[in-house]
């Protein structure tokens, strides 16, 4: 009666199993540096473009969609702080990871996908290369530093874009603005804003690995892998943003 359950159950094992092997080889030698770095320019620098251009546009919108809910209070000198909290709090975090799951996690199982229909992951291992240590442990450390970095910078650039919809449609100034924005921050809104990525990173590129590594039936077992990795990492980022969200709520 039960047996619908058990490939479900199968599939968080193995995740859970890639995911202990991986943790555990962070910091076991060989270091591919080179690799670190290769993935830090594709995952980093190659989402800095759709990174900036999000940022700003949420920053434009949010500004625009509270000026006019606090106009009605006659309160639109706190636009500030409004953008701000939500920014950083949520739209900046969220928002930057489910670009980069989109982006790079996909990337990652359609490479490792790839890799392993091919067989090169079978060769790596008959020539004693652990891919867990060469293709994972990268990837992994490569998202979990850049993915907050990205997360900064939308929050600046959204930041921004408020700034400019604040001066141009509701008459702020510019020290009103940065003033409201800036003095309503607490270390508990940052903390939370910089700790959801690090988080989110740590899900997108152990799932995009994940599948990438268990793709099975030739290149149409590579789309399959690709989809379901986008999938599922963006699910696990609204899962996390909830956890995490709860959890700083109650301190």
């Amino acid at each position: 009666m039960l047996d619908f359950l058990k490939r479900p159950i199968q599939t968080f094992q193995d995740f859970l199993f890639l995911s202990s092997r991986t943790f555990r080889n962070v910091f076991k030698k060989p270091i591919y540096w080179n690799d670190i770095l290769m993935q830090m320019d594709a995952i980093g620098v190659g989402s800095l473009p759709i990174v900036l251009m999000i940022g700003t546009f949420s920053g434009i919108v949010m500004t625009l969609q509270m000026s006019r809910a606090l106009a009605t209070y006659g309160a639109t000198s706190q636009t500030g702080q409004v953008v701000s909290i939500s920014i950083v709090r949520e739209l900046g975090p969220v928002l930057t990871a489910l670009l980069v799951a989109g982006r790079n996690a996909s990337g990652i199982a359609s490479e490792l996908g790839s890799m392993k229909v091919s067989e090169q992951i079978d060769a790596m291992r008959a020539l004693g290369t652990d891919p867990i240590q060469k293709l994972v442990v990268p990837r992994l450390v490569a998202t979990a530093f850049m993915l907050p970095l990205l997360t900064a910078i939308a929050d600046f650039v959204g930041l921004i874009g408020g700034l400019l919809i604040a001066i141009t449609v509701i008459g702020n100034t510019v020290d009103q603005y940065w003033n409201s924005a800036i003095d309503v921050l607490a270390f508990n809104d940052i903390g939370q804003g910089l700790m959801k990525p690090f988080f989110f990173a740590l899900v997108i590129s152990l799932v995009g690995c994940f599948y990438g590594m268990r793709t099975s039936g030739g290149t149409q077992g590579v789309g399959r892998s690709t989809t379901e990795a986008v999938v599922v990492s963006s699910v696990w980022v609204f899962f996390i943003d909830v956890l995490i969200t709860q959890i700083f709520v109650n301190l």
